[in-house]
C-alpha cells in the first residue's frame, strides 16, 4: 500500500518514508519488508513520482515474501493512480 499527499516543501524532489506494522510479523519479517519497499521505491519514484510529494508505504502481511516482480508491478500501478489522483487534485 502507498499513501501520498503534496509536500508543503514545494520544489523539493518526491520524500518517501516506510513503516510496518508489528501484525505483519517480528523484527525481522518487518524489516525485511521495508527493505523490499525500499528498493522498489528506489527504482520506481524516479519514474512514476511526483515532485514535491511525500510517498509513504506501507507493507502488509505478503510484502516480506511474495515475488519481486509481483511487488514491484503492484508498486507501480499504485504510484501511477497516485500520479493521476494527485495531478488531478492539483490543478
Amino acid at each position: 500500500m502507498i499513501q501520498a499527499r503534496r509536500s508543503d516543501a514545494a520544489g523539493e524532489g518526491a520524500r518517501m518514508g516506510f513503516t510496518a506494522t508489528k501484525k505483519i510479523g517480528g523484527a525481522v519479517i518487518r524489516n525485511r519488508a521495508k527493505r523490499r519497499l525500499r528498493e522498489a521505491a528506489r527504482e520506481l519514484l524516479p519514474q512514476y513520482g511526483l515532485a514535491g510529494c511525500d510517498y509513504v508505504f506501507i507493507a502488509r502481511g505478503k510484502t516480506a515474501d511474495c515475488d519481486w516482480s509481483a511487488l514491484l508491478d503492484d508498486s507501480r500501478n499504485a504510484l501511477i493512480r497516485l500520479a493521476r489522483i494527485l495531478s488531478r487534485d492539483h490543478n
